[in-house]
């Protein structure tokens, strides 16, 4: 949505306030296992990716990121790249990725080999990990602090560097408060979702304008920024 979209929509009685999800850079210190919480630097050594992620996103937007540090060095490699930083970006717990408890520290590709095929995450969105939550445990918190926020921020641009699963299930919210919808999305390291809501006197919905937006992909030379990462991602060599 333009700013003349915006004063329009406010001449209307309509508060359009713009969601802009940026997913964490890769993590390579993973070592091929689960990580969830676990509390894993991310690689921000590619500057150029950084730079075109700032380039999409809008000035003056508050900011927030979940409390695990590889949101916060992502968002200041958009910073360092050129983006103006803003005066604060508070640490959300609630965009945290999902607890996958016990899970965390197993081997990533033998146990997603383990799951049905064709299986979208972790396991199904009602089924907790050992000792952590369940997708429905994170959408849940995450469309709460949304909605709070939301409230808080009515009317403007807020920029929320995450997770791939929190990603997830905002865009699970937008679809009309389907979390398993969500799950169907890719959600790549550095891309960008934008998700636009709209309210007005008894009335609200969502529109999805934007969702895995990679600005930098059209030069091969940043290929490795939105891989998975770990040991199961093999170089693929032409003949």
């Amino acid at each position: 949505m333009s700013n003349t979209d915006k004063s329009v929509a406010a001449q209307n009685g309509v508060v359009a306030t713009r969601w802009w999800w940026v997913r964490h850079a890769p993590v390579r210190e993973d070592g091929g296992r689960i990580y969830g919480q676990k509390d894993l630097g991310c690689d921000t050594s590619d500057r150029p990716v950084f730079a075109a992620v700032g380039k999409i996103l809008p000035r003056n937007a508050v900011w927030f990121s979940s409390n695990l540090k590889r949101t916060h060095q992502t968002a200041d490699a958009i910073w360092a790249a050129g983006f103006p930083k803003p005066a604060t970006m508070p640490h959300e717990q609630a965009f945290a990725e999902q607890h996958l408890g016990e899970w965390q520290g197993m081997n990533r590709a033998a146990f997603l080999a383990s799951r049905p095929v064709g299986s979208h995450w972790f396991a199904a969105i009602d089924e907790p990990a050992p000792g952590g939550e369940s997708f429905m445990d994170l959408y849940n918190r995450v469309r709460g602090a949304i909605e709070r926020i939301g409230g808080e921020h009515a009317g403007q641009d807020i920029i929320v560097v995450a997770h791939g699963g929190t990603i997830k299930a905002a865009v699970g919210l937008a679809l009309g408060g389907l979390p398993d919808k969500g799950l169907a999305f890719d959600i790549d390291n550095c891309s960008v979702t934008r998700l636009d809501h709209f309210a007005s006197a008894g009335h609200a919905n969502w529109r999805l304008p934007m969702v895995n937006q990679q600005p930098w992909i059209a030069d091969a030379a940043h290929a490795a920024m939105h891989q998975p990462a770990g040991p199961e991602v093999k170089e693929t060599k032409l003949a």
